[in-house]
């Protein structure tokens, strides 16, 4: 493979990283505990949107905080599978530190 081909290559990805970036911005996941009692909204570049309570859980602050905790983590579970499995598909598997 010559230079200028693996150049040409390397910029297309580049590009193809940046688009899909961009789209990770706007993808959003959800997440809730409780029985829907807290759902949280988060980016798919790990970004809260919003969280949700349902009136019934802010009678009880500990059970309300451990709610909150709960949603936010699943979130950004799905969020960071969301992001790895959307660029790992452009890298084509490649371990490239800080995309996957």
């Amino acid at each position: 493979m010559n230079k200028i081909k693996l150049m040409r290559q390397a910029q297309q990805l580049q590009e193809k990283l940046q688009k899909a970036q961009q789209e990770l911005e706007k993808a959003t996941v959800e997440a809730s505990s409780g029985g829907g009692a807290v759902t949280v909204v988060i980016t798919g570049k790990q970004q809260v949107q919003s969280v949700k309570i349902s009136p019934e859980a802010a009678d009880d602050r500990e059970m309300l905080e451990d709610l909150v905790l709960t949603a936010v983590n699943e979130a950004l579970r799905k969020s960071q599978e969301l992001a790895t499995n959307r660029l790992s598909a452009l890298t084509s598997g490649l371990k490239i530190p800080g995309l996957t």
